[in-house]
């Protein structure tokens, strides 16, 4: 005999069988009926497994005697090949083969008290049913488990559970609490209702309720008949054993439907996180798509380049830009912070569920969009800068056309009649003085002629600045130049034959008037200098601050203080003419009126002089209303400076904040993300400062305003800091609200996520939020992984890199870092998990049919799988087989779908 009490110490359970071992000879002791309710139920029980080998038992005791129906029974329901069995007759080979049996049970860390090989061989009924109630607790009745609780207290709670709802069911123990029938029934009907009219069952019927369920069960759910009604009824005590036999294979029978149950729900469980995702993919997809063609629509208008002629035309352009920066483009800054958090919502979704990460279409990534997004501002500057630079260049071209056209009606008034006078013949017919009076009149004019070179050049010079500058009335401008030079050249020319022909002349001509000639030679000068004088003091003139007005006005004041020596000149000039009056009233000389030798005279000279004096207060008020207009203008400078500085440092010290926050991150994620909340209405609280920036910009615009001494900020940086303000805190609530998704979905403490932010904040060393390759490696040994510089170390922290930063940009975020973390400490659902579920809806085929998805899912969920599975071409397939198994690994990744 072997003993094998001392077999194994292995499993607690143990001590269950051992004690429910020793009770075994005190039951048959007390009701020998109960022996035979136990051999029934166990035949049934062990002819219920026998059969699925083509095997069945009649007497327990003899049919198990040679141990090779023992050892096939141990073979079906373990699922496990035992040693190859003896096939002799002799009792030594039977002994071996029953050993071989108990071995098995042993090894499955079960205590076999006092119950040896020569006993079972020998046929002892009571130690056989002792090892078949051992087989049947061991591999029915163990692995039942309820809330904690297995084996016969778990079986117990189960009854318990599920006959709870009926009336006249008390299920207190496997005894007498199935005397009447009905707590089997109530089994029945919890699970199948269509099988079993409970309302019509008596109490006071047992036999009649016990065979009604014996049969229902028997013909419909495949558990043999193992007990006899009218042994229970008339047994003051049903045996306790063959109840529990019977009831456990109610358990197993309906256990089935709860895994189905479960298996349908972590199905559709799945099916709707995918359908989610792919709802959010749809979006983005959209909205990406909707902003880049606007940037595409956006950006050829831009950079039009299409010149205006006039300010006003290119003023009008600047109003048409000013409406696009603060109207239409805002909402799409809003459109593209969306998007970007969209994006990174749907990638912490799909990292939560195990499922692989989002790309969306070529051209439409979000580094795609700031690519255009780069692009598109780029092509604001350029296209701001383009137009102040038009305004400042037309603005000029306007102010040189109008001192074209002044200086050229100045010169063709002084040129008109001039041709004439060098080309008429007066001195043949004059006497000596008269041609002598001529040559010094033809010398005066020469000494004029000279004195308007000057102007000529100053005329084709600003022709030439005009087509430089590309004015658009070039063409008028050229033609009036050219008559100009051409009449020049031709004065130029005739001047020279007059003045060799008073040459010839003055040789037969000697009476001169040195006086007269005095008078000519310095009135000329003096009057081409007031005529000189009075254009400067019409001249135009643009300037764009203070220090070039002042230069003006300081040029203005040596003017103004030339003025006495002007007048002493204009003084002595006039007493020369006094002084010919005078000679000639002293000398009795008649004279003819006029100066022989010029056409200037003491009248025009005076008249010319008081002109130039009226001009002097004029030009004097035109002056200091340019200084006060530029005073103003620097007023509108200081007060855009004062704002602007305002803002920057506003906009510098929030970004900066913003930046120790999302480090710092005190309190829970919930508190983290409502005060994030309130910071955010905070900074949008400023938004009225913005508008009145944009206002004090609005007039340093319409006062043509380029240049600001006084800050070193300009609107467009300013603008574009602010949109980085909102863009940042609208990232870091993103940030905040995928962590708490994180923690949800993976059950991670608040604890844990502070010991990760305190770890990846150590490693942050320059709080970029990010850490590098070698930061995070470090960060990775101090949290216990073996990633050391070796070759196995650099191959686990090639393979961590490759989960937290799959796009190879040698950064690890704070959320692919908690994603990382938690993947490593929590479970997710995989793709073998779902084809364990599908396996079970599909009765454990390989494939599915439609019938049954729509049997066992919700309708849209069901149509959901069938148009995305694939036909199964297994040899064993039928007709409309799907392949569940290639659509589950689809869903993680690790396929096409």
């Amino acid at each position: 005999m072997v003993d094998y009490h001392a077999a194994n110490n292995q499993s607690s359970a143990a001590g269950v069988y051992m004690e429910q071992e020793n009770d075994w000879d005190r039951d048959l002791l007390l009701d020998p009926a109960w022996e035979k309710q136990q051999r029934k139920t166990f035949t049934a029980w062990c002819n219920s497994h026998l059969r699925k080998a083509g095997t069945q038992i009649e007497n327990i005791e003899e049919d198990f005697r040679d141990g090779l129906k023992l050892m096939l029974l141990l073979e079906v329901i373990s699922g496990e090949r035992l040693p190859k069995p003896e096939r002799g007759k002799m009792r030594v080979h039977k002994i071996n083969n029953v050993n071989k049996a108990l071995d098995f049970i042993a090894s499955k860390g079960v205590k076999l008290v006092s119950i040896g090989a020569e006993e079972i061989v020998d046929g002892n009924a009571k130690m056989t049913l002792g090892m078949i109630w051992t087989i049947i607790l061991r591999f029915a009745i163990q692995d039942i488990s309820v809330e904690e609780t297995s084996a016969k207290e778990g079986l117990l709670l189960w009854c318990q559970r599920k006959t709870a709802p009926y009336k006249n069911v008390n299920v207190q123990n496997f005894h007498i609490s199935w005397k009447d029938g009905l707590a089997f029934n109530a089994l029945i009907h919890r699970h199948r209702p269509d099988l079993i009219d409970y309302d019509s069952l008596r109490k006071d019927d047992p036999v009649t309720n016990l065979n009604n369920a014996f049969e229902v069960a028997e013909k419909h759910l495949d558990i043999p008949k193992m007990l006899d009604a009218e042994d229970i009824v008339g047994t003051l005590r049903p045996d306790e054993k063959a109840i529990m036999t019977y009831v456990s294979c109610f358990y197993h029978a309906f256990s089935g439907a709860q895994k189905a149950e479960t298996a349908a729900n972590r199905i559709c469980k799945v099916l709707a996180v995918n359908q989610e995702n792919e709802l959010m993919m749809e979006d983005y997809e959209k909205l990406a798509s909707e902003l880049l063609e606007w940037i595409r629509r956006t950006i050829p208008w831009l950079e039009n380049r299409t010149q205006e002629k006039t300010v006003n035309d290119m003023q009008a352009k600047q109003e048409d830009f000013r409406d696009y920066r603060c109207v239409h483009k805002p909402p799409k800054v809003q459109e593209k912070c969306q998007l970007e958090i969209s994006f990174n919502t749907l990638q912490t979704k799909l990292r939560l569920s195990n499922r692989p990460a989002f790309m969306p279409s070529e051209g439409r990534m979000v580094s795609d969009i700031n690519g255009a997004w780069h692009t598109l501002e780029g092509a604001e500057k350029g296209y701001e800068e383009w137009i102040l630079s038009e305004i400042r260049r037309l603005e000029r071209l306007e102010h040189l056309a109008e001192k074209f056209h002044q200086k050229a009606a100045i010169h063709e008034s002084w040129t008109d009649g001039k041709e004439a006078m060098l080309t008429q013949k007066d001195y043949e017919t004059s006497t000596l003085s008269e041609v002598k009076a001529l040559l010094r009149k033809h010398e005066a004019f020469e000494s004029d002629l000279a004195a308007h070179q000057d102007r000529v050049e100053q005329i084709a010079a600003i022709a030439q600045e005009l087509n430089e500058l590309d004015y658009y009335d070039s063409a008028t401008v050229n033609a009036r130049c050219q008559k100009i030079c051409d009449q020049w050249d031709v004065l130029g020319a005739l001047t020279q034959s007059r003045k060799e022909s008073l040459e010839r002349t003055e040789k037969q001509l000697e009476s001169i008037d040195e006086l007269y000639l005095e008078y000519a030679k310095r009135a000329a000068p003096f009057n081409n200098w007031m005529e000189g004088a009075m254009e400067d003091l019409q001249d135009m003139f643009i300037v764009h601050n203070i220090e070039e007005i002042q230069g003006l006005i300081t040029a203005h004041e040596q003017f103004k203080s030339t003025l006495p020596e002007a007048n002493k000149e204009r003084e002595a000039i006039q007493a020369i003419q006094a002084e010919v009056q005078k000679i000639a009233q002293s000398n009795g000389i008649k004279l003819s009126g006029a100066n022989p030798y010029t056409t200037i005279t003491p009248e025009s000279i005076d008249s010319k002089w008081e002109k130039a004096m009226a001009m002097v207060p004029l030009r004097d008020t035109a002056l200091q209303d340019e200084l006060n207009k530029q005073n103003n203008n620097d007023t509108l400078r200081a007060k855009f400076a004062t704002q602007a500085n305002a803002v920057g440092a506003y906009i510098q010290a929030k970004m900066e904040e913003i930046g120790r926050i999302s480090i710092e991150m005190n309190g829970t994620l919930e508190d983290q993300l409502t005060n994030l909340k309130e910071y955010q209405k905070t900074i949008m609280s400023y938004m009225p400062e913005i508008n009145k920036l944009e206002g004090s910009h609005q007039l340093i615009q319409e006062a043509l305003i380029f240049d600001n001494q006084y800050t070193s900020y300009t609107m467009e940086h300013l603008r574009v800091g602010w949109e980085q303000l909102l863009t940042t805190i609208a990232r870091t609530i993103n940030e905040v609200e995928n962590q708490i998704l994180t923690r949800d979905a993976k059950g991670i403490s608040q604890e844990q996520l502070y010991e990760y932010r305190a770890s990846f904040n150590h490693f942050d060393k320059d709080h970029s939020g990010a850490l590098m390759a070698e930061e995070f490696k470090a960060c990775l040994i101090s949290l216990g992984y073996d990633v050391e510089n070796d070759k196995q170390g650099d191959t686990e922290f090639a393979r961590i890199m490759g989960i937290v930063d799959p796009n190879g940009s040698g950064a690890v975020t704070f959320q692919a870092f908690i994603d990382f973390m938690s993947r490593e400490t929590t479970d997710t659902d995989t793709a073998d998990q779902v084809i364990a579920s599908f396996k079970i809806l599909a009765a454990d085929k390989n494939y599915i049919t439609a019938e049954e998805l729509r049997r066992e899912l919700p309708p849209d969920q069901a149509e959901y799988c069938i148009a995305r599975m694939a036909p199964y071409t297994g040899p064993d397939g039928v007709p409309g087989a799907l392949d569940y198994m290639s659509f589950s690994t689809a869903l993680y990744g690790e396929s096409d779908l």
